[in-house]
């Protein structure tokens, strides 16, 4: 039998039926442990979760991995064509990880109506399209559908629509400028709103309205085989800096990848600060927390000075008379993690599921609710990590009890 835990188990359970000084103290540190424990699970959530999220919305427009002809300089519209008659489309057999491979098109437009006009970019997608990523922002009619014959129905930002005092089922007149003269008319066409948008991401609402690729090819005078670029999904976000230089090495040699880290790397390293800032709250409450543990320990020691002087009398190394207290404080720090796990994580799935939390500016984050997000895997690792912490930080202040000596100690009143 485990001499060291039977002991810490009996003075636990005699803690039970009897008042003591240290009652009071060791509610606090267990308080401490709980509201620690809660603070750093909402701050993981949320700070991973708003990470997450942005990242979505900004793939959604984008993919993960643009591929495109170097001519284009990295231009949001579409200057000089790339084939389609390309290894890697429609899938991408010799790079694993790959999700998705969608061409698109882009031009620049303007949109006139009776009283106002806005300038647009126009991206134009296939039937290879991924409308799934789209599902989530769809704020009213359907999306359009371009697998058939050639048809005028956009999607547009409920933004931009609120702008032009346009909505679901309004046709409208947009113009485009011909690329091989200035002196020659704009291309016009008319377009019919299937459907509206609201991704929160007032930057990319504000501008893209989705058309069927044919129009885009046809204003260019391109050929059917001919796109703008293509657009890669992967199947996880964080293999993208690997995955772009895997896939830069087997296109051809006139073309250029690009992630949208580095084309939106100001989004990206703001949301990378949210790490720095999660770090930062963990380290400081299992700072608190353990301090408070120190003051519960303390106590309790000094509490049980004349016991720790009659297990010395009876010959007890100093290490085992620690390892019983240390015992007792991971305990009191489980007690704390259980009770802080609870709310935290039910807190977190009422924010999830009721998204009762809210942004007081939307525009500021590209969202209007808190999302978060958090796995099994963070957790178990938080757990054992304040647990493993605290521990670590009990073992200086338990070397008080090899100060005690067991003839003061007995004497002790």
């Amino acid at each position: 039998m485990n001499f060291e835990y039977f002991l810490a188990k009996r003075l636990i359970k005699g803690a039970a039926h009897k008042s003591s000084i240290s009652a009071p103290i060791i509610k606090i540190a267990i308080a401490a442990i709980a509201m620690g424990v809660i603070m750093m699970l909402v701050a993981i959530a949320t700070g991973v979760g708003l990470k997450y999220k942005i990242r979505e919305k900004v793939s959604a427009f984008n993919g993960h991995i643009q591929i495109s002809n170097y001519d284009n300089n990295a231009s949001d519209v579409s200057v000089v064509p790339v084939s389609l008659d390309q290894e890697f489309y429609p899938e991408f057999k010799s790079v694993d990880g790959i999700a998705n491979v969608q061409a698109v098109a882009s031009k620049g437009g303007i949109i006139r109506t009776e009283d106002t006009f806005e300038g647009i970019i126009a991206k134009g997608v296939g039937s290879d399209y991924n409308w799934s990523v789209f599902e989530e922002y769809l704020v009213d009619g359907k999306l359009p559908d371009y697998s058939g014959k050639l048809n005028n129905e956009v999607l547009m930002s409920r933004l931009m629509a609120k702008r032009l005092h346009l909505e679901t089922g309004d046709s409208f007149f947009s113009f485009f400028l011909k690329d091989d003269s200035v002196d020659k008319l704009p291309n016009q066409r008319k377009f019919t709103i299937t459907g509206l948008y609201d991704s929160g991401f007032e930057e990319f609402d504000g501008l893209y309205v989705f058309a069927d690729i044919r129009h885009i090819q046809r204003m260019n005078q391109w050929d059917a085989d001919q796109v703008g670029n293509f657009e890669v999904f992967l199947d996880s976000f964080d293999d993208i800096e690997a995955k772009s230089k895997e896939i830069y090495g087997k296109t051809l040699s006139s073309l250029d990848t690009q992630t949208i880290i580095d084309k939106y790397y100001k989004i990206f390293e703001w949301i990378g600060l949210f790490d720095f800032n999660i770090f930062l709250i963990i380290g400081i409450v299992i700072i608190v927390s353990g301090f408070n543990m120190i003051t519960a320990l303390l106590v309790l020691i000094l509490e049980r000075t004349q016991m720790i002087g009659i297990l010395k009398a009876l010959g007890t190394a100093n290490w085992s008379i620690r390892k019983v207290f240390l015992y007792n404080a991971a305990y009191l720090i489980g007690i704390g993690l259980v009770w802080g796990n609870s709310i935290g994580l039910g807190a977190i799935w009422i924010q999830n599921r009721f998204k009762i939390l809210k942004f007081p500016n939307p525009q500021e984050y590209y969202i209007d609710y808190v999302p978060v997000h958090i796995d099994s895997i963070t957790i178990v690792l938080l757990n054992i990590g304040v647990l493993v912490l605290c521990l670590l930080m009990l073992l200086v202040p338990s070397y008080i009890i090899t100060k005690i000596t067991p003839v003061k100690a007995i004497k002790f009143e």
